[in-house]
Parts: structure tokens; C-alpha cells; sequence
């Protein structure tokens, strides 16, 4: 293993900690998708209008929405939190100094959020699996994969790029419910928007959620052929990846927001001086 191989994989262990021992986090990302998939299957016995046709079984639509969800929170929530807490506490600055790669410290941090996603994704499906009978086709479990994987990165650069925008640690929780909660309302997460107005319809197709949502419940819709890769939805999701890490690479800081304004300030008054 080379020495940065090493450092990420260091990393990726510290980030995981810093999420286990941070139970609301924890919760709301694995906890609170599981608890909403077993009320969603005792409260609703209805048929659910999906892409496609009327499937008979609401768990069959929940459990790949929701497992998808879980990921989004894992990467985007988590990761955007997580980086603005560290930034506000001086742990980023520390970092920084050492001769720890920026690029292993930020890797560990993708890839902690990355693997927790598989954890949350993988508990979702088979709770669904085996309590309500859940079933995907085969054939179309690598264009599951690879939607996982698309949505999955993506979400984890829009992480970066919300704590490069959000200055503030204090902010950073309330920023990100802010985005994720109402997207997934109008993403195919908690409810269906096969029949919503044409307006909630376009809005959700332009986020990103729910290009994710659908690309990876293709697996697990019994309408669509197999081998079920939806490119035209892995494509906008993809786009948002791109953008956000050109946003995250422009605009991210080591620093606390305090400390750099403070610098440009002592540097505005020696300048003034001179």
C-alpha cells in the first residue's frame, strides 16, 4: 500500500469514528430510513402507481427509494456536516499543517461517507427483502450498482460543496434538511409522483434525488426491461457531481470562517499602516 493509499485509508477509519460516535447522525441516516420502511408497511396496504404500471406491494417501491435516501444522507448530509463542524473546530487547519495529502484527508472523507451509504443501502434492502418481500431481477442488479455508484459519488461532492458554501458549522445541519427533505417529496421517496402536477414532476426530474431514485429502483420495478440502465437519468445526476465538485474545488477552505475574516482584516490594517 502506498503512502497515499495509507493516509485515506487512516482517514476513512477517523471519519467513520467521528459518525459512530455521533448518535444523531447515526440515526437519522440508518435508524430513521429502516423506522419509516416499517411504518410505510404496517400503515399502507395500497396499490402504488409506478413507472410503468400499478404495483400491489408499497414496500417494493419504499424499500429502493428509501434505501437510496439513506445513501443521499450518508454522503450529502453527513459529509457536509461533518466538514463544517471540523472546519469551525480548527481540526481541518490542524490537518492541514501535517504532512497528511489534502486530497487523502478529503478521500477519507468521501469514501467513509461512501461505505456508510453501502451500510444504510444494504440494511434498507434487506429488511425489505425479508420482511415484506422485496424482490429485484438479476439481470438488472449491475444497473442498480451502477446507479448507486453514480448517485453515491455525486452526493458526496455535493457534501463537499455545501460545506464550501455554508461557513458555518452551526448552519451546516439546518442547510442540508433544508435541501434533502423537501427534495425527497418531490423525488419518489415518500410518495409517489407518477400522478403529481407536471410542474413537481419537472422540479423533481431536474434535482438530482430523483434521477438516483429511479435509476437505482429500476432494479426493483417490474415494468422496466432488464437490462435496466436509465442513462438519461445517471446523466443528470452525474452533471450535478461534476458542478459541485467544481464548486467544492473553487470555494472550499481549510480555515475557519472567524480566522479568515480576522486574517483579511489584520492584512487590511498592515496595508492601511504602510
Amino acid at each position: 500500500m502506498n503512502r497515499w493509499a495509507r493516509q485515506t485509508w487512516l482517514q476513512t477509519r477517523n471519519q467513520n469514528r467521528v459518525f459512530w460516535r455521533t448518535a444523531i447522525a447515526a440515526f437519522f441516516t440508518i435508524a430513521f430510513p429502516l423506522i419509516t420502511l416499517v411504518l410505510f408497511g404496517l400503515i399502507f396496504e395500497f396499490d402504488i402507481e409506478v413507472e410503468g404500471g400499478v404495483i400491489d406491494n408499497p414496500a417494493q417501491f419504499y424499500a429502493p427509494s428509501l434505501a437510496v435516501f439513506a445513501a443521499a444522507s450518508a454522503t450529502f448530509t453527513n459529509i457536509g456536516i461533518n466538514l463544517s463542524n471540523q472546519r469551525d473546530d480548527g481540526i481541518l487547519k490542524r490537518w492541514r499543517g501535517t504532512p497528511i495529502a489534502p486530497s487523502a484527508f478529503m478521500g477519507g472523507a468521501v469514501v467513509s461517507g461512501l461505505w456508510i451509504a453501502v451500510l444504510a443501502n444494504g440494511a434498507m434492502l434487506i429488511v425489505g427483502a425479508v420482511f415484506y418481500g422485496v424482490e429485484a431481477e438479476a439481470a438488472k442488479l449491475p444497473a442498480a450498482v451502477l446507479a448507486f455508484a453514480v448517485g453515491s459519488l455525486s452526493f458526496a461532492a455535493l457534501g463537499v460543496a455545501l460545506s464550501a458554501l455554508v461557513k458555518s458549522g452551526r448552519n451546516a445541519p439546518a442547510a442540508a434538511q433544508a435541501l434533502i427533505l423537501p427534495m425527497a417529496f418531490v423525488s419518489n421517496v415518500f410518495v409517489s409522483t407518477a400522478d403529481a402536477p407536471r410542474v413537481v414532476q419537472i422540479i423533481g426530474d431536474l434535482l438530482p434525488l430523483k434521477p438516483f431514485v429511479l435509476a437505482f429502483s429500476a432494479a426493483f420495478n417490474p415494468f422496466i426491461d432488464a437490462p435496466g440502465f436509465m442513462w438519461d437519468r445517471l446523466a443528470v445526476v452525474a452533471a450535478w457531481g461534476v458542478a459541485a465538485a467544481l464548486v467544492a474545488a473553487r470555494r472550499f477552505t481549510w480555515e475557519p470562517a472567524s480566522t479568515s475574516a480576522g486574517s483579511i482584516r489584520r492584512g487590511r490594517s498592515r496595508r492601511a499602516v504602510a
